[in-house]
């Protein structure tokens, strides 16, 4: 029988989960899974109670309570985190499931739609206006940023809306991140610093319809805090079959 503690752990506020599964990763110990498209902790031996999975939560659905749990086990979570690696190691990388079960990762194929032919156009310009794009790699301090109208967009917009260039891209500047892939608390903090010294006139956060996308807006939200600064936000969504949802 296993004897219950007085401890901090972590609670997981299933109304407002989404299932994005940012907070997978962010959870060293592996205490963390989508089951049934909601974030769960798979047994309260293998979570810490330090709650480094908060600041990931886009929904805010994770929060660290008081209450009679079982102890936390590190012997435990070291066995765990072998059994993983032995079970990567052993199975062919395509037979692998995926990582977290975020919606935004299930597979699907298009079939194209059938439209009355158009007259041949001419090739449209480029309105991209500087260089690098990338959150990263992008300097704070950056000419092209200063006081100009900023357009923070997850970068798989461009491949799904057809008509980027034209529509958001021409007279912004640009950054692009993925709030899944990256490291989303190095964005955040990058960000907070441009808003802070360009003083741009405004920010735009154009996102994919996926739910783990929607931690761009959250970190682009919480950056504007941070910040201090009082400007227009916009944010803008876009379907997977390319569709903008103001």
């Amino acid at each position: 029988m296993t004897t219950k503690v007085l401890r901090k752990i972590v609670h997981i506020d299933e109304e407002k989960c989404n299932g994005c599964g940012v907070c997978v990763p962010a959870c060293v110990e592996g205490a963390l899974r989508i089951i049934d498209g909601k974030a769960r902790l798979i047994s309260e031996i293998y979570c810490d109670g330090l709650g480094a999975c908060l600041g990931k939560c886009p929904q805010d659905a994770i929060t660290v309570e008081e209450r009679w749990s079982d102890d936390f086990d590190e012997e435990a979570v070291n066995a765990l985190h072998e059994k993983e690696a032995a079970t990567d190691k052993a199975e062919p990388a395509a037979a692998e499931p995926l990582p977290c079960g975020c919606p935004g990762a299930s597979v699907r194929q298009f079939v194209e739609r059938e439209e009355p032919e158009a007259p041949a156009v001419p090739r449209a310009r480029s309105t991209l206006t500087h260089w690098p794009v990338q959150l990263r790699l992008v300097p704070p301090g950056a000419p092209f940023l200063k006081n100009a109208d900023i357009l923070l967009t997850a970068d798989c917009v461009p491949f799904a809306y057809s008509n980027f260039h034209q529509d958001f891209l021409k007279d912004h500047a640009v950054v692009i991140a993925c709030p899944k892939l990256d490291d989303a608390a190095a964005h955040q903090q990058k960000l907070t610093q441009i808003l802070q010294q360009a003083k741009p006139r405004s920010l735009t956060v154009l996102h994919m319809e996926v739910p783990c996308c929607f931690g761009l807006v959250h970190m682009a939200q919480e950056a504007l805090r941070q910040s201090g600064q009082d400007i227009p936000f916009k944010e803008i969504t876009i379907g997977v079959r390319g569709e903008a949802e103001c």
